[in-house]
């Protein structure tokens, strides 16, 4: 077999293959007499029918056959033999295929970077001190007061507050013409809330059970449905009951109801969650800041196809999120073309600290072991209160066991570097 290596790019390369004709006509007798032995030709006991018959009724069959095994068998081949390790399959364009003459083909491919650790130790990286609002657990229990609130009629003769929940029934009209859909009936509405466009809830605050008021508003630029966006619309509203909320009172009994003692553990446990929170977003925050120290120190060119692998598996979770949030296509287009560029940067770096990160754990021997393995598995179990066996066997899948082995690994890197660095 003759191979020859091209490097197109510092990252692209292309073998040109030619397979010797003895091993091409090894390869049709193989296939042929593997055919000969398993069909049944009309007239003939199975494994009896003349080869000559075999070869002129699965001829095109065997030459497929035939390539594809030859490619397979010397594409692997070539790669050992150069030391060369894919990112990505193959782009295989194939010659003409003659049983006894020479087969020859080229397959392109990208290769992995040749990583070159320039510094990955005294990196200068700060962590943000943790910083508690003075306000924030009364803020929490007001949102839990909130959450916890009794709607009741409005009994006195009053116009409608911020704070009020008016009770409507609502209606665009454009020239005159009704707008689909612009209409509710029925529809609930609490004043000062901003979930509908500018305008709307304040030009209700005053108005009275009972009572019509057409609001002449217009729809932001940038509203999600097109349709409407920038539009100049006539809404007609009647007002047909009138609500507020009651909040509860802070009291022990109010801290039973949402799941403590009293309320002094009732504050104490809003601002332990509100701790922990924050440490872990900063921890993560601090993590984030030292790889992206670690890249700029040691430049990583990215493989073309793991680049659009790595932005395709952004773009999925973007998707799935904006359509949970009721996003169409047409909004999800638009967002993908605002943050192009984002998506790129993001995605290759990404890339750049995953090689980064193998590359110091082996140099400083600090790769996932089995025992890491089965350590922070038992540690999930303990964590979820999930059976241990439940995540041992979900973990035997090879693309679980390798994203868990990856993070573990990536953690006792970070972690490694964390003790190595300047300002943490």
């Amino acid at each position: 077999m003759k191979v020859n290596v091209e490097e197109l790019s510092p990252l692209e390369r292309r073998l040109n293959i030619e397979v010797p004709p003895e091993e091409v006509s090894a390869a049709f007798d193989k296939i042929y007499q593997s055919l000969q032995r398993d069909v049944t030709i009309k007239g003939f006991r199975k494994g009896k029918a003349p080869m000559a018959q075999i070869k002129t009724m699965y001829a095109d069959r065997v030459k497929g056959d035939v390539a594809n095994q030859l490619v397979q068998d010397s594409y692997s081949k070539a790669l050992d033999q150069n030391s060369l390790n894919p990112v990505n399959f193959p782009n295989i364009q194939i010659s003409t295929l003659d049983e006894g003459k020479p087969f020859s083909f080229t397959a392109q491919f990208e290769v992995r970077p040749e990583i070159k650790l320039q510094q990955y130790t005294g990196l200068t990286v700060d962590k943000e001190e943790l910083k508690i609002a003075d306000d924030h657990v009364d803020k929490v229990i007001e949102n839990i007061r909130a959450n916890h609130s009794q709607r009741e009629n409005v009994l006195e003769d009053r116009a409608a507050i911020n704070g009020d929940i008016v009770i409507i029934d609502f209606e665009g009209f454009r020239n005159g013409q009704p707008v689909p859909n612009t209409k509710g009936d029925d529809f609930e509405l609490e004043l000062g809330s901003s979930s509908f466009i500018p305008g709307f809830e304040e030009g209700l605050v005053g108005t009275r059970v009972g009572q019509d008021r057409s609001l002449d508003l217009t729809f932001p630029e940038n509203y999600h449905a097109k349709d409407l966006a920038g539009s100049a619309i006539t809404f007609k509203t009647k007002v047909k009951a009138l609500k507020k909320k009651t909040l509860p009172e802070i009291n022990n009994e109010f801290a039973q109801k949402v799941g403590f003692e009293d309320v002094t553990k009732l504050r104490e446990g809003i601002l332990e969650d509100h701790k922990a929170s924050e440490e872990k977003r900063l921890t993560e925050e601090y993590k984030n800041r030292l790889l992206k120290a670690l890249v700029e120190r040691n430049p990583v060119e990215v493989p073309k196809s793991m680049l659009e692998e790595q932005k395709q598996l952004l773009l999925n979770d973007v998707r799935g999120r904006l359509t949970q949030q009721g996003m169409g296509e047409s909004e999800f287009q638009e967002y993908v073309q605002k943050w192009d560029k984002d998506l790129n940067e993001s995605a290759a770096f990404m890339i750049q600290s995953s090689f980064l990160i193998h590359a110091i754990a082996d140099k400083e021997n600090l790769a996932a072991t089995n025992e890491d393995l089965e350590n922070k598995m038992a540690e999930y179990a303990k964590q979820t209160g999930i059976e241990l066996s439940k995540l041992k066997g979900f973990y035997k899948e090879n693309d679980n066991r390798s994203r868990l082995m990856y993070k573990i690994t990536e953690d006792k890197v970070v972690d490694f570097l964390k003790s190595k660095t300047k300002g943490a």
